[in-house]
């Protein structure tokens, strides 16, 4: 049983409350992989699922972040309290994300119903940054109805949001060589709803086509007909009929259909966590008995490459 801090009691119970000084703490915690990171999403979690977590990506200028200002104030609007992870690209200098939030949405940043964190890649390969799910689960148990998580659009982030978010937004835009240039190698199959931005821009409607076309072509027999919606998310165009799609597909999910991705994410989580245990495990042993620092020498001088002295080790280890 993990050993439980009272501060960590207390931050969880601020969390509950809604008390954006314990949010912000507890995704600090998380976010810095401390010891106590563990210990406060056991006691956050049996209080999230209630969320509709929706993920965004999409290239870079396809204008994501200024998509997301605009649907926080549409799900204003309309009562829902909503909280966004944006999942930057770590600053080599500092560790911390290029774009704060209170830069990006700062009017936002004063409404109550509101909460905004940006948070860096830092060095996780995939993309999304490995804090992100749990950080999302934070904002679920303060009561966030909405939470946006906004990637990076590299690399395999736009497939490892599947693991987050429960209705995946694609975005594309004109004017940026390919219009469609982040449509492929596996992200038309994740893609809930695709949303052509900037659509006052010449070669709009083209990019709509394009772009049908393909899901045309990738159509296996999936029970959810991904719609397209175009938008101009600097004048607002297009928002409210997005949001309206975004609950549609919030609708079609159902109960059923949701405890099957719930399942899906609960045990890629459970895998992960597998993994970084037993390689932390593993890694202490060999450390213990010297033979970590003895490859890692021979890695430095070039005499073997670092694959084949995880395989070494790993087979001394498991023998």
């Amino acid at each position: 049983m993990c050993k439980v801090l009272a501060s960590i009691q207390e931050i969880a119970k601020g969390v509950l409350k809604g008390d954006r000084r314990s949010i912000a703490k507890a995704i600090t915690i998380i976010e810095n992989e401390t010891s106590e990171a563990e210990e406060l999403v056991s006691l956050i979690f049996p209080h999230t699922g209630k969320a509709h977590i929706i993920g965004v990506t999409g290239p870079p200028g396809s204008g994501k972040s200024t998509l997301i200002e605009k649907l926080i104030r549409e799900y204003r609007k309309r009562g829902r309290t909503v909280g966004v992870i944006a999942v930057d690209p770590t600053s080599p200098y500092t560790g911390g994300a290029f774009l704060g939030d209170r830069i990006r949405m700062q009017e936002l940043s004063t409404d109550q119903g509101v909460f905004i964190r940006s948070m860096a890649t830092r060095n996780y390969t995939g993309g999304i940054a490995k804090a992100t799910s749990g950080a999302v689960k934070v904002l679920d148990a303060a009561s966030s109805n909405v939470i946006i998580v906004e990637t990076v659009g590299a690399g395999q982030s736009e497939v490892e949001i599947m693991k987050i978010g429960q209705t995946i937004l694609v975005l594309s835009a004109p004017g940026l060589g390919d219009e469609i240039q982040a449509i492929k190698a596996g992200i038309m199959e994740i893609g809930d709803l695709f949303v052509v931005n900037k659509g006052d821009r010449e070669n709009a409607d083209k990019t709509i086509t394009d772009l049908r076309a393909m899901l045309q072509l990738n159509d296996k027999n999936r029970t959810w007909a991904p719609p397209i919606v175009k938008t101009t998310a600097l004048t607002g165009q297009g928002i409210s009929e997005l949001v309206e799609k975004i609950e549609e597909h919030r609708l079609f999910l159902g109960k059923q259909l949701e405890r099957e991705r719930s399942r899906d994410k609960a045990e890629a989580e459970l895998v992960e966590a597998i993994k970084e245990r037993v390689a932390t495990s593993i890694i202490e042993q060999l450390k213990k008995r010297g033979r970590f620092e003895e490859f890692l020498q021979e890695i430095l001088e070039k005499k073997i490459h670092p694959s084949c002295a995880a395989e070494k080790l790993l087979s001394e280890e498991l023998r």
